[in-house]
Order: C-alpha cells, then structure tokens, then sequence
C-alpha cells in the first residue's frame, strides 16, 4: 500500500453535494466522470495529497442506489493506492480478505480498481487502485 488514495462518498445528487463539499473544502472540484462499469457519476475534490470522491448512481439498481436506499448518503469505501494491483490482491486474499473482483477493472480517474467485501474489513469497502 502506498496510500490513501481517496474516500468515496455516496450522495443522491452530485450538483447538491458539489456545491456543499466546495464550501466546506474551499475548492471547487476539478473533475466530473461517468464511470459506465460501476452506473455512477462521480466527482473528485482534491485536498493535499488525497481526494474526495463524490458517486451518485445513474441507474436506480447500480450499487450506489442500493447503497443509499440501505444506508442512505455517507461513506462508501477508501480506497488505497498501490504499486501492483495483481500482486496486493493475492496477498489480502491470502490474508482472509474476501475480494469482490479478483481480476482488476477500470474504474473512475483513469485507475484499475478492485474492491473487497466490507464484512473482511471491519464493515468497510476496500477498494485498491492503481493507475494505468
């Protein structure tokens, strides 16, 4: 693990929270991306070396929405930067972490993400990146 990549965060309105997180951070964010794969729009916020990634769901069954409908807008996963994705998988699976995708995928901000199931890590979504 090389870092905290960025903490994504789960919101019914993208435009809403822009506008909130802009106030709170004092930056407006710098980047708005449809991420097809995952049926979210997302925007990122830069703050020192980490981010803020804001997800709201473009399809009412993506796992955004369903995450919303359970929990409602908060906290969706962190994410850790890494070195080799490949490689940081096998070793949290050898760890008894349980992956949600053992083959890497593109995700949001031109990175290959994987995630790991919340119950293998105290209730949080696990997600390693790694840019392309």
């Amino acid at each position: 693990m090389i870092r905290i990549d960025h903490i994504g965060i789960a919101v019914r309105d993208l435009g809403t929270s822009n506008d909130l997180f802009h106030k709170l951070l004092g930056e407006a964010h710098y980047k708005v991306e449809a991420v097809e794969s995952e049926r979210v729009a997302t925007s990122f916020f830069k703050i020192g070396e980490s981010k803020i990634e804001l997800l709201e769901a473009s399809d009412p069954e993506s796992p955004i929405a369903k995450f919303i409908e359970k929990r409602g807008e908060g906290i969706h996963h962190i994410a850790f930067e890494v070195a080799d994705i490949y490689k940081e998988i096998e070793r949290l699976e050898a760890e008894g972490f349980i992956p949600l995708n053992r083959e890497p995928k593109r995700g949001a901000d031109n990175k290959l993400v994987a995630f790991f199931h919340p119950k293998s890590a105290n209730g949080v979504l696990i997600e390693l990146c790694q840019g392309i």
